[in-house]
């Protein structure tokens, strides 16, 4: 009995030794929660700007290499953009049109977004435009024959240790980041991760082989807002519309 004992003991201890192993193991980070990027005060308390633990700030934004007959274009839109606006005439943007940033604009926005983890999914809602993108967790992307073109696209993620990785398809070409162009291919690949317990980094790469000579890679930081609840914000008639040549204009109620 005695030898029976040991033979049962051994087998428990060992397994109680892999119990304790287990629990110690790291964890998922937990993301959940408002955040905000950082540069930006919106819905922060008075005088902070940056989480108190925060690094150093992420590295500068590349620019994006962008190909020909795609270049011209570009660069003829910023010039355009920018003659109107000395002049006082601003073209009108999505904005005017109640259109939402959309990817990657979304992730720029200069108002809080939520970040939402559950079983199968993460759900990221920015305040501007009530935005929502959704992250299907541990699932095979899709084929992109198998997407319905939109603003924010089909978006599938994994967690690789502390790193949420996203890969995004299917954003429609009509949907631009700083005036962009892009082709129906391009892919979004972003990294997440806690770099400290209040910062999120976003690290952002464009490969779009069609328009770009190489991959374009920028990184967005965040700062953890507590107690924070994202405000209702539509994208209601505000009186601004595009008229004949595009140009930024604001109807005047003469009712009043």
């Amino acid at each position: 009995m005695r030898l029976l004992n040991r033979s049962i003991a051994f087998p428990l201890l060992l397994f109680g030794a892999i119990q304790i192993v287990s629990a110690q193991s790291p964890a998922v980070p937990d993301i959940t929660g408002s955040w905000l990027r950082q540069g930006f005060t919106v819905g922060l308390p008075a005088g902070q700007s940056a989480a108190a633990d925060a690094p150093a700030p992420p590295p500068p934004p590349s620019q994006p290499l962008v190909k020909e007959p795609y270049r011209s274009d570009w660069q003829a839109r910023i010039k355009a953009i920018r003659d109107a606006d000395a002049k006082g005439e601003p073209l009108a943007n999505n904005a005017v049109a109640c259109l939402p940033d959309g990817m990657p604009g979304m992730m720029a926005a200069v108002f809080p977004m939520e970040i939402l983890q559950s079983r199968g999914q993460i759900t990221i809602i920015e305040e501007a435009y009530t935005q929502v993108r959704r992250f299907l967790m541990d699932r095979p992307q899709k084929s992109l024959d198998d997407i319905e073109p939109g603003f924010y696209g089909h978006s599938v993620g994994r967690w690789q240790g502390d790193t949420l990785v996203v890969d995004t398809i299917g954003i429609k070409e009509s949907v631009r980041y700083q005036n962009v162009p892009h082709s129906k291919d391009m892919r979004i690949r972003e990294r997440m991760r806690l770099v400290a317990p209040d910062t999120l980094w976003n690290e952002i790469t464009i490969d779009d082989p069609a328009v770009l000579e190489k991959p374009w890679t920028f990184t967005f930081a965040y700062t953890r807002m507590k107690d924070y609840t994202l405000l209702e914000y539509i994208c209601e008639d505000n009186r601004e519309y595009a008229d004949e040549q595009g140009r930024q204009k604001i109807r005047v109620d003469q009712s009043r």
